[in-house]
């Protein structure tokens, strides 16, 4: 497997607010007035049983926009990018609302897999910037692919 590096180019994290009230949480997710805001497209929650990976996938056009809402999810990216200042590297952080409630943005062109850390279900939603279009996108399955997760 290639080196994992603190940051990647082509992903933006935006650190959220979470405001505590007497009878619940607002958890912030993304604002249009952000600069990592393009366009709308959908808004949709994928689930990850904990221990489970779910990717590899490559959107070509789709903006990312993904916030773990409930549990810990494990998200990594790797760059196979031509002319890119990150390619051949990988990309890995956790996030959850509890420990590091942040907005994760990613563009176009990324391998991104993902896992379930949190016990039982864990859940993220997505807000992409376009509807979702299965000619969009590239998979690999996890076992038949070259790219690795990191354990």
């Amino acid at each position: 497997m290639g080196e994992i590096v603190e940051q990647m180019q082509g992903i933006t994290l935006t650190p959220l607010k979470i405001i505590e009230g007497d009878a619940g949480k607002v958890m912030h997710a993304l604002k249009a007035n952000e600069e990592s805001f393009s366009e709308f497209g959908e808004a949709y929650f994928s689930t990850v049983e904990q221990g489970k990976i779910k990717g590899w996938k490559k959107h070509t056009k789709m903006i990312s926009n993904l916030l773990v809402v409930q549990g810990e999810v494990q998200f990594v990216f790797y760059d196979d990018r031509e002319g890119s200042a990150t390619k051949g590297k990988y990309f890995s952080i956790k996030l959850s609302p509890s420990v590091n409630y942040q907005r994760l943005t990613a563009e176009p062109g990324l391998w991104m897999a993902f896992k379930g850390i949190g016990e039982g279900e864990n859940m993220l939603l997505n807000v992409s910037s376009i509807v979702h279009d299965p000619e969009e996108a590239m998979s690999k399955p996890l076992g038949e692919s070259e790219i690795k997760f990191p354990e």
